[in-house]
């Protein structure tokens, strides 16, 4: 089938549209994981500061015991809370490529039947049958896609529950244990 310089065009500027898009996500999700980066660096470094300040100031060794005590726990709950973060940013930045990619197979769908019904316009009497075997299988394709993205998308959905169950846990044991001792 010919296209029109036109239709070529307009493709054209679909794609780096698309193209664009893509990268913003990109972008955008680096640049939150970046912030988050720096703001853990930044912590970091004023609890290594508060820390050192601390160490200098024990005298024996039930001080040291206590600091250890006072320095863990905290560190071990912002590391966990750091980690839950670094996934939230992934999850968030693959949700939102995952939905363009919902859209442009959207789009490649709507293009695939336009181009079938134009065949049916220009196409020699008794290949109905094949132009319908062929919107039909596009339809069990579409479902199929459809399909395996619910499944991908309940599956995100459990492991993000999996993951603040387990940090959650993973704190109040922590916290548990810290007042134990």
């Amino acid at each position: 089938m010919y296209q029109t310089p036109e239709q070529l065009i307009a493709m054209n500027k679909a794609n780096v549209e698309a193209a664009l898009r893509f990268a913003s996500v990109a972008l955008n999700g680096a640049e939150r994981f970046m912030e988050l980066q720096m703001n853990a660096a930044k912590s970091a470094l004023a609890d290594g500061i508060e820390n050192a300040r601390a160490l200098t100031s024990v005298r024996d060794f039930d001080q040291l015991a206590t600091l250890k005590d006072t320095v863990v726990q905290p560190t071990f709950e912002k590391a966990t809370a750091y980690a839950k973060q670094v996934y939230d940013v992934a999850s968030a930045t693959q949700a939102d490529f995952s939905k363009l990619v919902e859209e442009q197979m959207g789009e490649l769908n709507k293009q695939a039947v336009a181009t079938l019904d134009q065949l049916v316009k220009s196409a020699p009497a008794g290949s109905e049958v094949g132009i319908a075997a062929m919107k039909s299988t596009l339809a069990a394709v579409n479902s199929g896609f459809d399909n395996l993205t619910k499944v991908a998308k309940q599956f995100g959905e459990a492991t993000q529950n999996n993951i603040e169950v387990v940090a959650n846990q993973t704190i109040e044991a922590a916290k548990k244990t810290r007042k134990a001792a």
